[in-house]
C-alpha cells in the first residue's frame, strides 16, 4: 500500500493542504454543525409543530377518540375545510403517508416555500397554517446552503466546498505512508508521543477513514450550488440525462374540455380514488388544475427512485393523459438524487447514522488538525510549510489541476485570481530589487 513520493511534491501539496485548511475551517465547521443540525429536521418539526402535523385523535386516548380514527373523512370534506379557513387557493393537496398525519393543503404562492394549512383527516378540523419560511429548521437549511446570505452566500459555500475536495485530495497523498514505511500510521494514533503528534495523529487517522464518506457528502452537496449546479443541468440537457421534459412542468398537457362549458370536472374524491387504485408508494401529492384546459397532476416521492411516477389526469373523465416512471429519467439524473438522499440522510436509519457519525467525527478531527497546527508554527508566523524555489508544478499535476478547475469553476477562478496575484507579487518584487539596484 505505501507509494514512492517526491519529497518537494509532497512538500507542496502539504502547503497547500494547510492553507486550504485555514481558508475552509471557519465554514466547513459551520456547514458540519448546521446540517448536523438538520438531520433531527423531522424530530424537532414533529415536536414543535405537533399540534399541525399529528391529528389530534393520535394525541387522545378516549373512546371518542377511537372512534373518530375509525373513519377518515372524504378529501372533498377535508378541501372544503381548508378553503374556508384562508383566502388563498389551495395548489396541492399532500395524502397523509401514516395514519397519524394531517393531511397537508399547500396554498398558492411564488417560490417553493408555500404555506401550508394542516387539516385532521378524521374530524376536518383546520389544526393551522405553517410558513416554512418562518421554521428554524429553514433557517438553519438556508444557513447551511447559503449562508443566509441569498446567492452570493451559495457562491461562497460552492467556493469553500470546491476547496474543501482539494483539502481531502491533498491530505491523503500526504498522509500516505511512503515506501519503506509500515501502514500503522493508517489506523494508529500514537498516544505515547508529544501533544503536538497526538493531535496530528488524530487529525490524520480520523481525516484518512472519513475521506471517501466525505467526498460522497460533498457530492451530494454540489448539485444545489449556483455554478457547478447550472453547469450539471446544462449537461443533463445536452445529453438528456436529466429529467424528460413533462416530469417537473405540465407545460402543453391539456384536459380535453367538453363542449358544454358548464361540465364539472371530476371531483377531488373521484380523483382520490383513482389514486388509491394506483397503489403508489410513498408520500402522494395531488396538484389541482388551474384553468379550465389544466389536469391534475399526482406525484409521489417513495423511499427508493425507482419506485416515483408523474401522472397526469384530465381533470373532466379521469382519464390519464401523461404517466412518467422512473424508467424515463436520465442516468445522470438518477446518480444526482441517489447522491443528494445520501447528503440527507434519506435513505435508512443507517444513512443518517453514518451521516451523525462522519459530521461528529469530521469536527473532531478538524479542531485536532487546527491544535496540531497551532503548535507548530513559530510564533508571530503563518507557519506555511516551505516548499523549496526550484520546485516547479510538472504538466500531469498541471493536468490535474486543470481538470479540477473545470469540473468545479469556482475552484478553477480561485486559481487563476491565485496565479495572477502570484505573478503579480513577483512583478512588483523584481520592480522593488531593480529599483534599488538603480540607486
Amino acid at each position: 500500500m505505501a507509494i514512492s513520493k517526491n519529497n518537494t511534491l509532497n512538500a507542496w501539496l502539504w502547503k497547500w493542504h494547510v492553507i486550504a485548511g485555514l481558508l475552509t475551517l471557519p465554514v466547513i465547521l459551520m456547514l458540519s454543525i448546521t446540517g448536523t443540525i438538520y438531520l433531527f429536521k423531522d424530530d424537532v418539526n414533529k415536536a414543535v409543530y405537533q399540534e399541525q402535523l399529528v391529528a389530534s385523535t393520535f394525541n387522545d386516548d378516549t373512546a371518542m377518540a377511537a372512534l373518530n380514527r375509525a373513519k377518515v373523512l372524504p378529501l372533498s370534506t377535508q378541501l372544503h375545510n381548508a378553503s374556508r379557513a384562508t383566502d388563498k387557493k389551495v395548489a396541492s393537496i399532500t395524502l397523509p403517508k401514516t395514519s397519524e398525519d394531517t393531511t397537508i393543503f399547500s396554498l398558492a404562492g411564488k417560490g417553493r416555500a408555500k404555506n401550508n394549512l394542516y387539516v385532521d383527516p378524521y374530524t376536518g378540523e383546520v389544526k393551522g397554517e405553517i410558513d416554512r419560511k418562518e421554521t428554524f429548521m429553514y433557517t438553519i437549511r438556508k444557513l447551511h446552503g447559503e449562508l443566509l446570505l441569498g446567492t452570493f452566500g451559495t457562491l461562497v459555500v460552492e467556493l469553500f466546498a470546491s476547496w474543501f475536495i482539494v483539502l481531502i485530495l491533498t491530505g491523503l497523498y500526504v498522509w500516505w505512508p511512503r515506501e519503506g514505511q509500515g501502514i500503522s500510521g493508517m489506523f494508529l494514533v500514537r498516544f505515547n508521543r508529544s501533544k503536538r503528534i497526538l493531535y496530528r495523529d488524530i487529525h490524520a487517522v480520523l481525516g484518512f477513514w472519513l475521506s471517501v464518506f466525505m467526498l460522497i457528502i460533498v457530492a451530494g452537496a454540489m448539485p444545489w450550488t449556483e455554478v457547478f449546479g447550472t453547469q450539471l443541468k446544462w449537461v443533463q440537457q445536452q445529453t438528456e440525462s436529466g429529467y424528460p421534459t413533462h416530469w417537473r412542468s405540465g407545460k402543453g398537457i391539456q384536459s380535453h374540455q367538453p363542449k358544454d362549458t358548464n361540465t364539472p370536472r371530476l371531483s377531488i374524491d373521484a380523483v382520490h380514488h383513482l389514486v388509491s387504485s394506483i397503489d403508489l408508494q410513498g408520500q402522494v401529492t395531488i396538484q389541482l388544475p388551474t384553468s379550465p384546459t389544466g389536469v391534475y397532476k399526482i406525484t409521489n416521492r417513495a423511499f427508493y427512485t425507482e419506485n416515483q411516477q408523474v401522472i397526469y389526469l384530465d381533470q373532466y373523465t379521469g382519464t390519464v393523459v401523461k404517466r412518467l416512471t422512473w424508467d424515463d429519467v436520465g442516468i445522470l439524473m438518477d446518480m444526482r438524487q441517489v447522491f443528494m438522499r445520501l447528503h440527507e440522510g434519506q435513505y435508512g436509519l443507517v444513512n443518517w447514522s453514518i451521516l451523525l457519525l462522519v459530521a461528529i467525527l469530521f469536527t473532531f478531527s478538524s479542531i485536532a488538525g487546527f491544535i496540531s497546527y497551532l503548535m507548530r508554527k513559530p510564533k508571530g508566523q503563518w507557519g506555511i510549510p516551505a516548499v523549496p524555489a526550484k520546485f516547479h508544478v510538472d504538466k500531469a499535476l498541471l493536468g490535474i489541476i486543470v481538470c479540477l478547475g473545470i469540473v468545479f469553476p469556482m475552484f478553477g477562478s480561485s486559481v487563476v485570481l491565485i496565479y495572477i496575484a502570484s505573478l503579480t507579487k513577483t512583478l512588483l518584487t523584481k520592480l522593488g530589487i531593480h529599483g534599488k539596484e538603480a540607486k
